[in-house]
């Protein structure tokens, strides 16, 4: 059967005048000027897929200009029709249930998810719209719902963490760390100036540091072929060990002893390395966190064969950030303990000892600055 053939187009004088002034204006709209062309070049006989491939289109945009100007005239062909309108938009309420819905978690609906994903919150807004009376979220995509989401600053596919003020002494506490710290700055500023005990160190239990080896040997940088040390992926655990550490504030020395455990009897023992470390005259105050083992029966049965020796000024509940010495662990973690390997604990034993005398070498003080101007006054 032949292939039926579009009819003509008749343009008249005065037509083909006006498509012509469209062509060659410099202020038209590109879609005007384009459906013009189509249309002379039609009517000069052109066929739909010869005029496309001179204007570099695709054929069925020639076709729906062409079959318009037939049906409603030249003029008509170089507009667009109205459409049916706008999809439905998303109203207020329908917002606010998304929000709501993102503020809570997926397993409080029923989900086996933690914490929502764009895609999960965007096919749960599908399923219950129309059950919630929202039917203009019924087509919801994961693209509107992030949308709306950072339009009121939610995130809830992610986690930040806080830490819950449980002591009900957190703020008196807190101002006796600070004290404490305060009487530092002065004596490293003034070495005249005497403080209410002569040594003060910050200490603290560094535990699970892993004793982790290779299976295979590293192999160096190599300029033009590889920029990074490269090791094999596997690797085999050697156990852990603690690093149960004091800096003192003013000189900046640190005392460690590697333990495999940190119970009372560890911490007695590293008590003892403090009174042998220091001349006996001298009075010992120690900042140091809530940890069992530093009131333990054990410990005050030593503490009471040191009368005077030893002040604990101990850090609120679940403020062991104000710990100085968490500051030498953060340290010791992105420096000397990134990506270290060792053939077995005792290295790892070795080899943090002597970290802590390269430290040692070039003591450099710890000055805690967050909250010192509350402690002035």
């Amino acid at each position: 059967m032949a292939r039926s053939k579009k009819a003509a187009l008749l343009l008249s004088e005065e037509d083909k005048q006006y498509l012509q002034k469209i062509c060659n204006s410099r202020t038209e709209q590109v879609r005007r000027v384009e459906r013009a062309t189509i249309l002379l070049h039609y009517a000069d006989g052109m066929s739909s897929p010869q005029i496309a491939k001179r204007m570099g289109i695709s054929v069925p945009n020639t076709d729906t200009c062409i079959k318009k100007a037939l049906l409603f005239g030249v003029r008509q062909a170089l507009e667009d029709f109205k459409r049916s309108g706008r999809p439905v938009e998303l109203t207020p309420e329908a917002r606010a249930w998304i929000v709501s819905l993102a503020c809570q978690k997926p397993k409080e609906l029923g989900y086996s998810y933690e914490l929502w994903t764009m895609s999960l919150l965007a096919q749960h807004v599908r399923q219950h719209a129309m059950a919630e009376g929202h039917p203009s979220a019924a087509r919801m995509a994961k693209g509107t719902v992030s949308r709306i989401l950072s339009s009121h600053d939610l995130k809830p596919h992610k986690v930040s963490y806080y830490v819950e003020r449980r002591d009900p002494d957190f703020d008196t506490k807190r101002a006796q760390v600070l004290h404490v710290y305060q009487q530092v700055e002065w004596k490293i500023e003034n070495d005249n100036f005497q403080m209410s005990c002569d040594v003060v160190v910050s200490y603290d239990e560094k535990p699970g540091i892993q004793a982790i080896g290779t299976t295979s040997l590293d192999l160096p940088p190599v300029p033009g072929e590889h920029p990074t040390i490269s090791r094999d992926y596997e690797y085999v655990r050697h156990g852990t060990v603690t690093l149960m550490a004091a800096i003192d504030l003013v000189s900046g020395e640190v005392l460690g002893s590697v333990v495999d455990r940190h119970r009372s009897r560890e911490f007695v023992d590293f008590l003892k390395m403090l009174d042998t470390h220091y001349e006996p005259d001298l009075r010992i105050q120690v900042v140091l966190d809530n940890h069992s083992a530093h009131t333990s029966k054990e410990t005050r049965a030593y503490l009471d064969t040191v009368p005077n020796r030893f002040e604990f000024v101990f850090t609120p509940k679940h403020g062991s950030w104000l710990n100085v010495i968490e500051t030498f662990f953060s340290k010791m973690s992105r420096s000397f303990l990134r990506g270290i390997r060792v053939a077995s604990k005792e290295e790892l034993k070795e080899r943090i000892e002597l970290y802590l005398k390269e430290i040692n070498a070039n003591p450099i003080p710890f000055r805690w600055k967050y909250g010192m101007e509350s402690a002035a006054k």
